[in-house]
């Protein structure tokens, strides 16, 4: 079942069995709140068990970009287009938040972000490779973020 995120009202609902819940729910309406007001893009989310396909492309670039594969379970994914650009979210239950930005035309910017919700700690996965910068957000408290530009075609 689809459910339409809502950032004026943050609901944990799809991420309950997280340890982190609520701030988890905040990463997610940071984004709803991102795309709504920069593309006027109403943001959604599926179960992971509807969204397979969007999370086995995320995690083949994953795999393939950097021989990243993630320890904790996706809980839901979202796939849309927007300018010219095909994102995808996959959120998991330790909090993590996965993003693929990847532009469409040849040349365009794409690349991979991570981001961790507040009061989780870096996966193991990631803890060796990537440093994770720090930003405020009113709805997910301190985000710490991450990325790679993705070098091959998908």
């Amino acid at each position: 079942m689809t459910y339409v995120v809502d950032f004026a009202d943050v609901s944990t609902v799809g991420l309950e069995s997280s340890p982190v819940a609520q701030a988890l729910a905040g990463l997610r309406a940071n984004e709803a709140r991102y795309f709504k007001n920069k593309y006027d893009h109403v943001f959604t989310v599926e179960p992971a068990d509807d969204a397979a396909a969007t999370i086995a492309w995320v995690h083949r670039i994953l795999k393939e970009e950097r021989d990243l594969v993630m320890g904790s379970p996706p809980l839901e994914a979202t796939e849309f287009e927007v300018d010219g650009i095909r994102m995808a979210y996959v959120f998991y239950e330790n909090g993590l938040s996965i993003n693929v930005m990847y532009t469409l035309d040849d040349g365009g910017k794409r690349a991979v972000g991570f981001k961790l919700s507040d009061g989780m700690e870096i996966p193991d996965e990631l803890a060796s490779t990537f440093k994770f910068a720090r930003q405020k957000s009113k709805l997910a408290g301190t985000i710490r973020g991450s990325y790679f530009v993705i070098k091959n075609a998908y």
